[in-house]
């Protein structure tokens, strides 16, 4: 009971977060008008976007396996890519982060739930760069946002800095556990349990140490953003004939925002709130603009459900399964897992 408690506590921010967004989007646009959007949308457009977000899925399979050395098969690296958007979907507290280093470690022998970790934190703070740096490459087109770079500038520093942080206890990986081991000295099951699960998370880091490695991530990283972009704009154009790219290109460093904010599972509300608020800086039909970022949550949902629910069932799992097994994990040696 007090468990479940807890958890309610934890998740009941993000669910009042997105209740009120999606109340105030509700307040604001024409049902009628966005339903009317969505049924004369140029679906030969947003046919191709679908197409694309397979495309895109593919490729960010490709930019994880990369950060983990191809150590797993590109398959395990797909499946398990899809499994993981499909658990952040559905369910709280970002578990399909946790869920893919808990599932590929299930399918890969050779790497640990530790050793995982550390490539999914790296590659979504890249995320969160790229995503600032394309929302203030838009800004200067937007009219009257001379205080929106704040958050920005923010966030993509926080997260150059923790790549710092991470790239110097990847050089000094040795130094780190000696002063771990110093300061846990008088509590041995904490030197026990956490010497061997910073061992493998250092090793995991490595990849920021590995040059070229670190250079092919991110030129794959950059297609994938690239690919996301195009997806966008033929969705935003689906809706507005008259569209320019910087349209999708604010739209979706808004949506990488918005979706960065507490929410509900799969940034109900916070999601739609970030691609309605962008698009109605260059248009004024806020009703038309939900319909388009109702179409964007669909594409961002088509291909986790597809490739994630394959995976799944191929391995003999289920939504609620993987959730009770993400839960539990919290009170297991992470060496275990």
């Amino acid at each position: 009971m007090t468990e479940s408690r807890n958890n309610l506590k934890r998740i009941l921010p993000g669910m009042l977060v997105s209740i009120a967004l999606i109340a105030a989007i509700l307040y604001f646009v024409d049902l009628k008008t966005t339903l009317n959007a969505l049924r004369n949308a140029n679906y030969g457009l947003i046919v191709i976007a679908a197409a694309l977000s397979f495309v895109w899925l593919a490729v960010r399979a490709i930019v994880w396996r990369t950060l983990l050395r191809d150590k797993p098969t590109y398959k395990d690296a797909l499946f398990t890519t899809g499994e993981g958007y499909l658990l952040n979907n559905f369910l709280p507290f970002r578990l399909g982060e946790i869920g893919r280093a808990f599932l590929l470690s299930r399918k890969s022998g050779g790497l640990t739930f530790a050793e995982i970790i550390p490539t999914i934190v790296i590659e979504r703070a890249v995320d969160l760069i790229i995503s600032a740096i394309i929302f203030l490459s838009a800004l200067p087109y937007v009219v009257n946002a001379e205080s929106s770079p704040t958050l920005g500038y923010i966030l993509g520093g926080v997260m150059l800095l923790g790549l710092v942080v991470m790239y110097v206890l990847a050089r000094n990986n040795q130094w780190a556990l000696d002063m771990f081991h110093k300061l846990s000295a008088r509590i041995p099951a904490l030197q026990k349990v956490g010497g061997s699960f910073l061992e493998s998370f250092f090793q995991g880091l490595g990849v920021l140490t590995d040059g070229w490695l670190f250079l092919r991530f991110l030129l794959w990283m950059i297609v994938n953003w690239a690919i996301a972009l195009l997806a966008y704009y033929l969705m935003v154009l689906a809706f507005f004939p008259d569209a320019q790219p910087i349209w999708a290109i604010f739209g979706l460093g808004m949506a990488a925002f918005g979706g960065a904010v507490p929410s509900a599972p799969g940034a109900v509300g916070t999601f739609e709130g970030a691609v309605v608020f962008a698009l109605t800086r260059f248009t004024q039909d806020e009703s038309t603009a939900f319909a388009a970022a109702l179409t964007m949550r669909l594409y961002n949902y088509l291909n986790s459900t597809v490739i994630g629910m394959i995976g799944l069932l191929s391995e003999g799992q289920t939504l609620s399964g993987v959730y009770q097994q993400l839960m539990s994990l919290r009170n297991k040696d992470p060496q275990e897992s």
